[in-house]
């Protein structure tokens, strides 16, 4: 597990381990944010670039730390989940969120 923002920024702020290092090592399943909450989805798109693999680099902010805090209604789409979902669009490698659904309602 390591901070979003950490990725986006390219590095840690701090001196640690880069989490861009990691994932292309293959040693990170899920990506975290408490103080740049939009770094989540950048950090996503960004994973499924190195990796070549949206829907794995998608599933570290989703299912995996869903599964992680032991959170069984969401983290996926599935018949009798939550149906939390966001649609975006990416304009040079940059998401902007298009709309987001909690529990398959709208509420932006």
């Amino acid at each position: 597990m390591m901070g979003a923002p950490n990725l986006v920024r390219g590095g840690s702020h701090s001196g640690n381990v880069a989490a861009a290092d990691l994932a292309q090592a293959g040693l990170l399943d899920i990506l975290s944010s408490d103080y740049v909450p939009s770094a989540l989805l950048y950090g996503a798109v960004m994973l499924g670039e190195i990796w070549g693999d949206l829907a794995r680099a998608m599933a570290t902010v989703t299912a995996a730390p869903a599964h992680a805090a032991g959170l069984v209604d969401r983290g996926r789409l599935a018949e009798g989940m939550r149906a939390d979902v966001i649609r975006f669009k990416l304009t040079e490698g940059v998401p902007a969120l298009r709309g987001v659904w909690s529990e398959g309602a709208r509420v932006a």
